[in-house]
């Protein structure tokens, strides 16, 4: 599973992204496995493909979802606290929810690369160690 930030979901599919959307699809398009986000992430997305495509870019998201290219992981209440501690330690940068719950999902998964756009990634430490694999 590749770990997936907001940003890539709504560039995959909303080609008004311009060059998020071409790097993206590309990089999509070197997986052979399927992609994982959280239930804040999928929400965020779906927020944001309301507003720039409407049902349709939202429907594609779902799709993503029956067709089993996109996994979403239930978070555990280990998780859950462990994005409020996360959340505190990098409230400078901020760390917001979604970002949080990634973390929090790479490190109780044992998953190193994520596929974001977000610079915070180079921050962001797993186990307050590891640094992230970031893709594309």
């Amino acid at each position: 599973m590749i770990l997936t930030d907001t940003g890539p979901l709504i560039a995959l599919i909303d080609k008004g992204q311009g060059d998020a959307h071409t790097r993206c699809v590309a990089t999509y398009r070197t997986f052979t496995d399927p992609l994982l986000t959280t239930w804040p992430c999928f929400t965020e997305a779906m927020y944001f493909l309301l507003e720039l495509r409407g049902w349709s870019g939202q429907n594609v998201l779902w799709e993503l979802c029956d067709r089993k290219a996109l996994y979403l992981h239930d978070l555990s209440e280990s998780e859950r606290q462990r994005m409020k501690v996360l959340m505190g330690k990098y409230k400078d940068v901020p760390m917001d929810l979604a970002d949080a719950s990634l973390v929090a999902t790479a490190e109780s998964q044992n998953i190193k690369r994520i596929f974001t756009l977000d610079s915070d990634f180079y921050i962001y430490r797993l186990y307050d160690r590891d640094a992230f694999k970031v893709t594309p």
